[in-house]
């Protein structure tokens, strides 16, 4: 009896030994954050910030891949097509889940069917800024030289059927103007010509370009959210500037490949609730005029929803392309 116990109790810890690689904690090993920007715009300094925090809460680096452009279409493609084990995520915009399924007609993702949502992360109001040297110190000044140079003024943007873009579009039409577009693979590089004069304006969030509005280097118009910025308060929006009505804002938040594990979306969303709440992150966005968000996967999945019907009716209204 004794040695049928022994070797009961043997093939017992044999099972458990075989058993326990596929069984252990998620997770093992570095996760990737695919984000679809370059380095050093204000989608990256957020997924950064995020990604140091999310990956103390769940013990592994957070590794960030850069991914930037076709509107992040090729950033959500990558994560669309990886494989479901909850190492491969991707920080999500309004233009990869929103925007991107009206602007391009061969778009190769799904943004409902292929990814399974964790949670919004972020909202960034787009802020109007322009050059310093441009003489328009306000909206009604920007939009009367806008009609005596139609065509002149240009407007750079994170790249075609982005929020910068179709905020410009929008401005085109209810203003009445036309400008140039100029789109680019990323909000670093607009800085960088937005400050070299190259650029007469952009529409796009604030975060990257703190420093130089303290500095003078560039000027800031207006808002393009629905009520003042925190952070802006002298700053108006569009719409009581004179385009009433006028509303953009991005957002951002955490998505993986459809068919994840229920349990590993559930430690990354657990993971990603404790990271945003952190006091430090929180402070550092709100200096940054972005508003920290944390909600569930459902409340996620009905704003793509919502927003995929929003972006739809703007960009037949403003008539955007991806061109």
């Amino acid at each position: 009896m004794k040695k049928i116990k022994h070797v009961i109790a043997i093939a017992i810890l044999g099972w458990i030994g075989w058993v326990s690689p596929s069984m252990a904690a998620f997770p093992e090993k570095p996760l990737r954050l695919i984000v679809p920007y370059p380095a050093g715009g204000g989608g990256d300094l957020m997924a950064r910030a995020m990604g140091v925090r999310l990956g103390a809460e769940l013990g592994q680096q957070i590794v960030i891949e850069n991914r930037g452009g076709a509107g992040g279409a090729l950033a959500a493609e990558t994560v669309a097509r990886a494989a479901p084990d909850g190492y491969t995520m991707l920080f999500g915009t309004v233009g990869t889940q929103a925007i991107n399924p009206a602007i391009y007609p061969n778009l190769r993702y799904d943004p409902l069917k292929d990814f399974a949502p964790i949670s919004q992360t972020h909202i960034a109001p787009r802020v109007l800024m322009v050059r310093a040297a441009l003489p328009a110190k306000n909206i009604l000044e920007l939009m009367a030289l806008a009609k005596k140079q139609p065509g002149v003024l240009t407007y750079g943007s994170a790249g075609s059927g982005s929020t910068g873009h179709l905020s410009g579009a929008l401005f085109e039409s209810m203003a009445g103007v036309d400008m140039l577009h100029v789109p680019y693979r990323g909000s670093a590089p607009v800085v960088l010509d937005l400050l070299a004069g190259r650029l007469d304006m952009t529409f796009d969030s604030m975060t990257a370009y703190e420093e130089h509005i303290k500095s003078g280097k560039v000027r800031v118009l207006g808002v393009t959210s629905k009520v003042r910025m925190s952070i802006l308060p002298q700053t108006p929006t569009l719409s009581e500037s004179g385009l009433v009505g006028f509303e953009v804002s991005n957002w951002l938040g955490v998505l993986a490949p459809v068919g994840t594990p229920k349990d590993v979306l559930a430690t990354l969303h657990a993971a990603l609730g404790r990271a945003m709440s952190a006091p430090a992150l929180k402070e550092q966005l709100l200096a940054l005029g972005i508003e920290p968000t944390f909600g569930s996967p459902a409340e996620f999945d009905a704003l793509i929803r919502a927003e995929l019907v929003k972006w739809a009716q703007l960009v037949k209204k403003s008539g955007a392309t991806a061109n």
